[in-house]
């Protein structure tokens, strides 16, 4: 079978053969149609990531059809439309991952970028029925962190206010779409203008350029949030020096997950901004199957549709990735696996 695999660390992305995977027991095999990029992608090629072994075939968002069943399987399975939850052995604790099970598929067992893989069938799920193989492809590593972060770690109820950090990544396009739906009141910033317009129309309030120094004043300006604060639930992805500012434009009570460190170590946040205000700063990552399903759930009841960047022939998947790289996607970039 035809796959994309990463050789050597630094190297380019090679389209290969590879002999075919089979159903073992407890598994299926899926005919990937659709495979979806993420961030992790390209720290894997560039060796930024631990535990990494080669060759390896990345890629942790997919979808496609099942076409065989391995024993103890139940057999009507075959022949159905399936998403992978790429969360893989999270264990008994729904408060964290089990450190010695717990792994993201695509590193260190080969991934997506394939037009076959086998996988236990605890992982897979039927693909929701609105959605094509693209947009399904390119929910489940951001759209689970995304649910997370805001369902489970900061709680979002309706009518609260949200901000969501760096609007152009996957993972916040899936939390401005899902506080939407639950009726949160969601502003965003982005270093592109043209990007806060796009979430603007997926139901944004309003946006701010974060490339701007007096960002926060002027996002405090627009939302009336004044100097306590205005956001119940932040969700951030960067990290670095500009986390400290979120600590400002939260609500006293309010709740910051954080879910990426792109722009370095969090510095000069001020305890006593944190403790009188009373403020909650959640950790998370990926999350359980529980929660995947109850994603699909909403996703489904909303016919909620993943914003798709660009979709790259699965040859072209090293443009792809450069792409990423270079920042410019607003969306997910997709691998058109059945199409190559």
């Amino acid at each position: 079978m035809k796959a994309i695999q990463l050789q050597e660390v630094r190297q380019p992305l090679a389209l290969v053969d590879i002999p075919q995977p089979t159903a073992g027991p407890g598994e299926v095999l899926i005919n990937i149609k659709a495979a979806a990029l993420n961030h992790r992608d390209v720290f894997i090629q560039q060796g930024l990531y631990p535990g990494i072994k080669t060759p390896v075939t990345p890629g942790a968002d997919g979808a496609g059809v099942v076409v065989e069943v391995g024993e103890g399987v139940d057999p009507v399975w075959k022949g159905q439309e399936v998403i992978i939850n790429c969360s893989l052995g999270w264990g008994h604790n729904p408060h964290v991952y089990d450190a010695a099970t717990f792994e993201i598929l695509g590193m260190p067992r080969n991934g997506t970028f394939a037009e076959y893989i086998s996988i236990g069938a605890e992982y897979i799920y039927h693909k929701p029925a609105h959605l094509s193989f693209a947009e399904a492809a390119a929910i489940p590593l951001a759209g689970l962190t995304a649910w997370r972060a805001l369902m489970t770690r900061a709680a979002l109820q309706p009518n609260e206010r949200v901000l969501v950090t760096g609007i152009g990544a996957g993972t916040a396009k899936f939390a401005l779409q899902f506080a939407v739906a639950a009726e949160a009141e969601v502003w965003v910033t982005s270093g592109s203008d043209e990007k806060i317009q796009k979430a603007v129309g997926l139901g944004a309030k309003g946006g701010v350029n974060y490339k701007n120094a007096d960002w926060l004043k002027t996002l405090m300006t627009k939302t009336g949030g004044g100097r306590v604060g205005y956001f119940d639930v932040i969700i951030d992805s960067a990290g670095g020096p500009g986390f400290a500012k979120l600590t400002d434009a939260a609500a006293p009570g309010g709740r910051i997950a954080i879910f990426g460190g792109t722009t370095g170590n969090l510095t000069d946040i001020s305890p006593s901004k944190v403790f009188f205000k009373q403020l909650n700063i959640f950790g998370t990552t990926m999350g359980t199957a529980k929660e995947f399903g109850d994603m699909l759930q909403f996703i489904t009841k909303y016919q909620i549709k993943p914003v798709v960047d660009q979709i790259f022939a699965m040859a072209d998947a090293e443009h792809a990735l450069r792409r990423m790289d270079d920042g410019k996607q607003s969306g997910k970039i997709v691998l058109d696996i059945a199409g190559s």
